[in-house]
């Protein structure tokens, strides 16, 4: 199978590669995906050939993606999502929890919508430093 990808085109492809293994992989400790490691791999491997030297670095007969690359932006994408996860999450099971439906939907979703508008709105404004937890 070949590709025809623009130079813009390649990098967006390596980013999408990147944050699709981080989330794959990040927490997982030595129980990685494997495969999804190679295929980073042989994809950050072009860029020598391609004019991005700069976004790769071999480490044991491996290619990896730089220091460089790394410190570039591309963390601070996956903090945003992270975030946003988060406070979705979040707003969700609090909203549930305060609707008596930790363990089933709403017959109707939009009482739960509103409640987890509620807290996102407090999250907005607050981030976590209203929420008290009583141990």
């Amino acid at each position: 199978m070949n590709i025809e990808l623009s130079e813009k085109e390649f990098r967006r492809l390596l980013d999408m590669a990147y944050i699709g293994n981080w989330i794959l992989n990040s927490t997982r400790g030595d129980d990685r995906f494997e495969d999804y490691d190679l295929l980073q791999e042989k994809l950050f491997s072009l860029c020598p050939a391609n004019g991005m030297r700069s976004l790769v670095q071999t480490w044991h007969g491996h290619i990896f993606p730089s220091k460089a690359y790394e410190d570039g932006g591309i963390h601070e994408a996956i903090a945003d999502y992270e975030d946003a996860v988060f406070y979705n999450i979040l707003a969700e099971e609090l909203a549930r929890r305060d609707l008596g439906l930790e363990n089933e939907d709403p017959e109707d979703f939009g009482e739960l919508a509103l409640r987890m508008e509620d807290y996102l709105d407090e999250f907005e404004k607050n981030g976590l430093d209203t929420i008290n937890i009583d141990i």
